[in-house]
């Protein structure tokens, strides 16, 4: 495991309740992770806790990355053992053109531009149209959570935490960005990928369902998907996407009843 999360339990601000309870699962190295869960389950709060923002501490637990306790461990001794974090809401930096953003976070300037060049190709962005461009209002939302994206890629870190990375575009778009992801997974990173959207953790190898605060489930994705849809009380709608594409193939309609039957009898 790249990543281990043991007893993870991280309090409210004020310290009077729990916004996730004792959550343990781990993400496989050069995989696609899915944490997955209605608004409000803590998804994000998991995310920023791993990436060590100081609001976000955990009260107990550990968190290992690559065999190594980084619970103690601050933001910038986290991002020097190679994790990062992509924000939901992208950097607007008037001032500042994309190569020089994506150039910041790069630690060998020896092929700078070459690096620039590739990590923009990789989030289907033409470099000769986007290199001199400002990071402003000009650019859309989309185009700017690809430049976000790009700079992450440029770190070249082992692993990149997504929070909601599709959130407010459109279905092409969400479907190019599901491509760039397993493209990044090609280039031996590993993605923790935060999303309440099944359609968007379809992408996944694998992932954890948080419910209310608590880990209900970690497992391949269409299994997760399945216990989510279970949750939610979407059984239709788990009939009719469980059964798209290879991932989801080996469960059948008496297998998702067996498990409705079992929620409902919670």
């Amino acid at each position: 495991m790249l990543l281990e999360l043991k007893g993870v339990t991280i309090p409210t601000f004020d310290q009077k309740c729990n916004i996730v309870n004792n959550i343990s699962f781990g993400v496989k190295e050069k995989s696609i992770h899915s944490i997955i869960g209605p608004n409000g389950s803590g998804k994000s709060t998991l995310a920023y806790s791993i990436m060590g923002l100081p609001t976000y501490k955990i009260s107990k637990g550990q968190i290992l990355f690559d065999g190594q306790d980084i619970t103690n461990m601050n933001i910038t001794e986290r991002a020097k053992l190679g994790i990062t974090l992509a924000w939901q809401e992208p950097a607007r930096i008037d001032g500042l053109t994309v190569f020089k953003y994506l150039s910041l976070g790069i630690k060998d300037k020896s092929n700078l531009k070459e690096n620039v060049i590739k990590a923009l190709k990789t989030v289907n962005l033409e470099p000769e149209r986007y290199l001199n461009r400002f990071i402003d209002e000009t650019l859309s939302g989309g185009e700017r959570k690809r430049i976000e994206l790009a700079a992450t890629i440029a770190m070249k870190p082992r692993l990149i935490i997504l929070d909601e990375p599709t959130a407010g575009l459109d279905l092409i778009v969400i479907e190019d960005f599901l491509n760039i992801f397993n493209r990044i997974k090609e280039l031996n990173m590993t993605i923790l990928l935060i999303t309440h959207r099944e359609d968007i953790g379809m992408v996944s190898d694998y992932a954890t369902l948080l419910w209310r605060g608590d880990e209900i489930i970690t497992s391949t994705f269409p299994e997760v998907m399945i216990r989510y849809c279970a949750k939610a009380g979407l059984k239709e709608y788990c009939k009719r996407t469980v059964f798209q594409g290879e991932k989801t193939a080996c469960f059948d309609a008496d297998y998702i009843d067996r498990i409705f039957r079992e929620e409902e009898s919670k």
